[in-house]
This record gives C-alpha cells, structure tokens and sequence, in this order.
C-alpha cells in the first residue's frame, strides 16, 4: 500500500485554512507579535515530549501484540511499523492509524482483520487516560469534572458495546443481509481480538501508559507557554489540552481539526486569562508539535522501513 502527500493535501489545506481563520480572528498583528518573542528551542522541547508519547505509546503496540500471541517481529521492525500508523492520523478518531496494520500485513502475512482492532483498544485506553488526565487538571477547578464524566460515559459505553455478543451479533447479521456479507467472517475475526484486547485483565496496564504518554503533550503546552514567558499552572495545561484533545477526538472531523484548535484556543483565554494573540500563537505551536510533528513522523518512519529487506518468510505468528 503505498501513501503519498496527495492522499493528504486536502486535510493539509483544511489545517491552513483552520489556522488562518484563527489567527485572523485573533488579529495577525498580535499573534505575529506574540510569535516574535518566543524561544525557538521550547518548540524543540515540546517536539521532544511528542516523540517520547510515540515512544511510550509504542508499549501499548507491543502489549497487544503479545495479547494476540503475535510473535517473531524484530523490535525494529515493529517500531518503524507502528511509527507508520501516524501517516494517516489526521482521520477520525485516528482510525486511519489502522495502516500499520496493512504494513504488518504486507510485510509479515498477518491478517489486518488480527491487528486492526488494536486501534480501537489504543483509542478505548487513550479515552481512559484522557479523562484521568481531565480528573488531575480539574484539582481546584470543579467546573471542568464534567469532561471527565463524558469520558468515562464514552468508555463505558464501548466497553458495553463490545461485551454484548447479542449486539454483535445483531450487526453481524444485519451487514450478512447486505452485499458485504462477504466480509462478516473477517468481522467476526476481528471482533474476537478485539475481546481479547479489552478484556479488563488487558485494561490496566495500557491504561497506566495512556495515562504518562499523554501527560507529556499536557507537558509540552506547558512548556510552548513557558516559551511566551506565560506561567500556567500544570493541572490548567493538562486540563486544557487533555478536554481538547477529548472533544477533538469524539467529534468525527480529520484530526479533530477546528474543534480542537477553538476549545484549546478559547480555554486559554477565558479561563487561563492568557492574552488572545499569546493563545493563538501557542495553540498552533502546540498542534504543529503534537499533531503535524506526528504526520512527518509517521512518513519518515514508512521510509525507513521500506529500507529495510523484506523478510524471506513470514515468520510464525503464535
């Protein structure tokens, strides 16, 4: 499956167009401003800590792998793999990442209906951390714990959803009645890993790593204020980039482009009093370290593992 930048150019003119709308609300000349009197090495700091969410994430990756009884994938090899997941991040809910699944298919013969599910457990377990992260930053904030609650109603009710064979089983038989019948015995592959991977012994642990892989990008908003000499308090950081990242990744919009730019952008000034031209500057800062930095990434990863040769033959998987 090969993936070039065209696939992408629409998002990409989405997020410009994102961006210019928000620094044109905010006024250009305040935000170019704002944007003259940072230190360029917080942004490098802040592209760091992304990189070592990617690095904890990538735990995840091979916990389920090994739930799977998935063996034999040089550890290089497997990291480049899910680093490649990151080229289509910028879909939905990032079920785009779903791609590393067709590269461990194309390059080990394992089936994507296996591995596929492994993306909505990382997203079940992301929510979880997410919403502990909401819990942390609402500490003295109260008003926020409602965000923390929709979390746990998120998570809750996909945990209902994939513990219930009789509504599987419904949508089963309702795609079996269509012409895409064809493919109900992969769903039905699919959804037995992914019972595999939710199962509350498979919880705990992805949970916890959630939990420190996105405190580090709460920790790199911190660090692109601290760059604009603005000194927030860490439980506000981690409040707003942890709600934003929650919303942006509910609402079905690539990325959660524009959803969450305006609540992370509009949470810095009416509730952090951070000046509007600081706010946007910083918000942009932050989503080119945490979500673009991801994109480039994910392409630099996919190069380097078409690099690397090819196995002779596809290892044993369990």
């Amino acid at each position: 499956m090969k993936v070039s930048l065209r696939r992408l150019l629409p998002v990409l003119l989405l997020a410009v167009v994102v961006m210019g709308v928000f620094v044109v609300g905010r006024d250009v000349g305040r935000t170019r401003a704002a944007l003259e009197t940072f230190h360029g090495e917080a942004f490098v700091f802040a592209c760091a800590l992304a990189f070592a969410n990617y690095m904890l994430r990538f735990l995840k990756w091979e916990f389920y792998l090994a739930r799977l009884d998935i063996r034999g994938v040089p550890k290089l090899e497997s990291f480049l793999i899910f680093l490649s997941g990151f080229v289509l991040t910028v879909t939905p809910g990032k079920v785009g990442e779903v791609f590393k699944s067709v590269v461990l298919h194309e390059r080990r013969g394992i089936p994507v209906e296996r591995t596929g599910p492994i993306v909505l457990a990382e997203r079940l377990t992301d929510v979880v951390g997410i919403v502990v992260l909401i819990a942390l930053g609402t500490i003295g904030f109260s008003s926020g714990a409602v965000w923390a609650l929709v979390g746990t109603l998120l998570v809750l009710a996909g945990l209902a959803v994939v513990s219930s064979d009789r509504a599987m089983e419904a949508a089963f038989g309702m795609v079996g009645k269509t012409r895409a019948a064809s493919i109900v015995p992969k769903l039905r592959e699919a959804y037995t890993s992914l019972r595999v991977l939710v199962a509350p012994s498979a919880l705990l642990v992805p949970s916890l790593i959630s939990v420190a892989a996105w405190s580090l990008e709460c920790v790199a908003l911190l660090v692109i204020l601290r760059g604009f000499a603005v000194n927030a308090s860490p439980a506000l950081c981690t409040f707003f980039y942890s709600t934003s990242t929650l919303v942006g990744a509910v609402v079905p919009v690539p990325g959660g482009l524009g959803i969450t730019e305006g609540l992370l952008q509009e949470q810095m000034v009416r509730l952090g009093g951070i000046e509007a031209g600081v706010a946007t500057a910083a918000m942009i800062l932050v989503r080119l370290a945490t979500l673009w930095f991801a994109v480039l990434v994910g392409f630099g990863a996919y190069g380097a593992l078409r690099l690397l040769p090819r196995p002779s033959a596809n290892p044993p998987t369990a």
